[in-house]
């Protein structure tokens, strides 16, 4: 009894000492201002401490110290399994006791597993037993995991994003018909984006809690529980990845439903496609990126890669499930515009695409993408045979009146000049377009044999030089079958010069010249000037011809009733013109002026020579005008307003 005593008093001192030992250690390990180093240097003290305490626990109960650590480590796992609480918001000392616990069955299972290939039935029910426990905290810290990532989740705040809104950028062609050039020309800007993705990356997660996670990960790997803490990552990670296509406003649509979309509504969700690509690849992908690689970068291998790739793959679907569906719907021209934005943005991100799934886990959602930037590639040559298509089949029922500048006209050419926006993806898509040996010899009227000799053309007859080219010939075909639709065949040639003189101006002032070329443009000057000179030809030769000198002006051989009625059938023939060319227009002021000067020296020139000829031979009381009358008169043509002369004075 005596030596019980004695041996009592020793180890309840040890105890003390080291229940003191342990409560100090748990002061300060929750103490938030601690260094890494001062927290590791507790956490090895709290280790020790407990192996001690597991050693004479052993000693006291008469049982191996596997079976006494073993007991010990149950203890403290099964008491979080009756609490509601989280361990982690129970406090770092809570947590890392947990941790320690749950890493001491890991290493106990291995010990036992190591130690005999016979075991005898206790061992092999202690490492039952172990595997069982180690189950249960393993679900624990699934849960934990999964709780930090959630509770500790940064809000995606979309305002702190400096990629503008496209939402407002683009116009809708199919309405460019009713606009003026420069609203057209202003229309369309989208936005240039650097490709450095670091430049973008934000906190996802709080840093504070990162350590945590690693730990948590690392111990679950060890542990032979790799899966679980990977699928408890993806499934957090993923619902936060779609909770992002949410606040981009990108809804899950089936391609079904995409197709059944009225143009009003897919083209806007077209604009906040292109948005979502941008800010989800460079922002969000690329914070996901860093921070599955700062959770599972040190377990080796692809694992940060497989969770990232699994993570984000529904999302990357769905955004690209979108653009297939684009591509597969009817490829109408107004939609080339679009998908060209489409195309373009999804092309610029594919580097950054193969860089966050550079391994064989993201190789699905490399190839998807190609394969539906593909497809809209397809799809903008499509569009464009489409574009090509409605010029040459646009009917007008009636002339346009005042042979003024078509709706077509505007249309095609401001159409035109917004895709040289678009110019480098369109020369990659269009050279390989079947059929470009025939848009050579698409309708072009030849120059007159000087132009042959003037210098080459600015313009290498790429693809994109022919497409453009084709289109603008097509259109030019149109325009002479519009053309036929006035009856008075005057009209037919300033109706053709208007329009060949504004897509001349219109490639010469933009950025068409650098693919037109500045030989087609000389051209085109060549054709709307033969139409002014045919234009001239078929109104006033025949007004002329009543001045001309028909023989000898003798006064005994000129006729005054003769002459008179020459004078009133020429001012019958000028007013008429006067009455009906008034109403006519030329929309552009030096075109208008070019030809009011030059019809005014031919006429104002015959009609003085005339005049004066005659002038010992009549009156003055019957010429009705003089030529400073009609050279003023000459002026009101072609202003789109229709008068009537009634005399001289009226103006």
């Amino acid at each position: 009894m005596g030596d019980y005593g004695s041996v009592i008093p020793e180890y309840e001192r040890e105890e003390d000492l080291i229940a003191a030992a342990r409560h100090i250690a748990r002061a300060l390990g929750s103490k938030t201002n601690l260094t890494d180093d001062a927290k590791k240097i507790l956490a090895d003290l709290g280790s020790q401490l407990s192996n001690i305490t597991i050693a004479n626990e052993a000693k006291v109960n008469g049982i191996s110290e596997d079976e006494e650590r073993l007991n010990f480590v149950q203890e403290k796992i099964m008491s979080w399994e009756t609490d509601q609480s989280m361990i982690w918001d129970s406090g770092p000392y809570e947590a890392k006791d947990y941790l320690y616990a749950t890493d001491e069955a890991r290493k106990l299972i291995e010990k036992l597993e190591s130690s005999s290939l016979n075991k005898d039935g206790e061992e092999n029910e202690l490492l039952r037993k172990a595997h069982d426990i180690l189950q249960i905290a393993m679900a624990r810290l699934e849960e934990e995991f999964k709780h930090i990532l959630v509770q500790n989740r940064q809000p995606f705040e979309l305002e702190h994003v400096s990629f503008r809104s496209s939402e407002e950028d683009s116009a809708d062609l199919s309405s460019v018909i009713s606009l003026g050039d420069e609203s057209v020309e202003e229309s369309i800007h989208r936005d240039s984006l650097s490709r450095t993705s670091e430049d973008y990356i934000i906190d996802l997660v709080h840093p504070e809690v990162i350590s945590e996670l690693k730990t948590i990960a690392n111990l679950m790997f060890t542990s032979n529980y790799s899966h679980e803490c990977s699928q408890a990552y993806i499934s957090v990670r993923r619902d936060a990845l779609d909770e992002c296509l949410f606040i981009l406003e990108m809804e899950k649509l089936s391609i079904e439903n995409v197709l059944k979309l009225e143009w009003g509504s897919l083209n806007s969700k077209i604009k906040r496609w292109v948005r979502a690509m941008k800010i989800f690849v460079r922002v969000y992908l690329a914070s996901e990126r860093w921070l599955t690689e700062q959770i599972f970068g040190e377990l080796g291998g692809t694992v940060n890669l497989v969770c990232f790739a699994e993570a984000s793959k529904a999302s990357m679907m769905q955004l690209l499930n979108f653009g297939e569906a684009i591509s597969i719907g009817p490829h109408k021209p107004e939609k080339l515009f679009p998908i060209l934005d489409m195309y373009e943005v999804l092309k610029d991100l594919l580097p950054d695409i193969d860089s966050l799934y550079s391994d064989e886990a993201g190789f699905c959602v490399r190839n998807d993408c190609r394969e539906v930037l593909r497809r809209l590639g397809d799809s903008v040559k499509a569009a464009f045979l489409e574009f090509e298509n409605a010029i040459a089949t646009s009917v007008s029922p009636n002339p346009f009146a005042g042979g003024g500048i078509h709706h077509l006209t505007r249309y095609v050419m401001n159409y035109l000049n917004s895709l040289t926006d678009y110019r480098e993806s369109l020369r990659d898509l269009l050279k390989d377009r079947d059929g470009e040996d025939d848009i050579s010899l698409s309708p072009d009227n030849s120059p007159p044999p000087e132009e042959d000799h003037a210098n080459g053309s600015t313009c290498n007859p790429s693809p994109l030089c022919l497409h453009f080219r084709s289109a603008a010939s097509i259109l030019e075909s149109n325009l002479e079958d519009k053309a036929k639709l006035y009856r008075d065949p005057s009209l037919q040639q300033v109706f053709l010069m208007n329009n060949i003189h504004y897509i001349a101006q219109k490639v010469k002032k933009s950025e068409l010249r650098h693919i037109y070329g500045d030989d087609w443009i000389r051209k085109r000057n060549w054709k709307f000037q033969q139409h002014a000179l045919n234009y001239e030809r078929s109104t006033w030769s025949s007004v002329l011809s009543l001045l001309r000198d028909e023989g000898s002006s003798n006064s005994d051989s000129v006729s005054k009733t003769h002459l008179k009625e020459r004078f009133r059938n020429f001012n019958l023939a000028f007013e008429e013109v006067y009455r009906t060319q008034t109403s006519w227009i030329i929309p552009d002021a030096q075109l208008r002026e070019d030809l009011q000067i030059s019809t005014s020296m031919k006429v104002i020139q015959a009609y003085r020579n005339f005049a004066g000829k005659q002038k010992n031979h009549i009156s003055d009381k019957h010429i009705k005008y003089s030529a400073d009358d009609l050279e003023n008169f000459l002026l009101d043509l072609f202003q789109g307003s229709q008068r009537s002369l009634h005399n001289p004075h009226r103006r």
